[in-house]
């Protein structure tokens, strides 16, 4: 028989993640897995049991190759002839923590699930943050490959 997480069983913890030298795929699959909660035993694909992530240096994330300079990301503003393309190095000028948002909203599920689960993404330039009170557990990224690191 399997059991399901309820509402009043889920607990959501905080976890903080340097970016500096970090490759934004690389990094948003990392991020992705713990806003999902997919590193918890009690992972439940229809509910939002993932926990909170804080990414702080973003302004120091790296793409690997030339696409900094070449990927393209399109949107279309909905009127004949309006599609738009920005660089990754124009978009992080404009926004530093847009490229790895779109990287991690890419990686959830589509519809309200993944538009509530991408608010637990919390983005920062620098090394500061207001969550400090929540006392994140610092997530070192070289030290992954220890299958064990984000397990509970």
């Amino acid at each position: 028989m399997t059991k399901f997480t309820k509402k009043d069983q889920i607990s959501s913890s905080w976890y903080e993640i340097d970016a500096t030298n970090a490759v934004v795929g690389r990094l948003a699959s990392i991020i992705s897995k713990i806003i999902r909660g997919k590193n918890k035993t009690t992972y439940t694909p229809h509910m939002d049991d993932g926990d909170f992530v804080v990414v702080k240096n973003i302004e120091q994330i790296k793409f690997t190759g030339n696409k900094f300079q070449n990927k393209k990301y399109y949107k279309h503003t909905g009127h004949p002839g309006g599609i738009k393309e920005i660089t990754p190095e124009k978009l992080s000028e404009k926004k530093p923590g847009e490229v790895l948002k779109l990287a991690v909203k890419r990686m959830l599920p589509g519809g309200v699930l993944g538009k509530k689960q991408l608010t637990k993404l919390k983005i920062y330039s620098g090394n500061n943050h207001p969550h400090e009170a929540q006392n994140p557990k610092i997530i070192e990224l070289n030290k992954l490959n220890d299958k064990n690191v984000l397990r509970k």
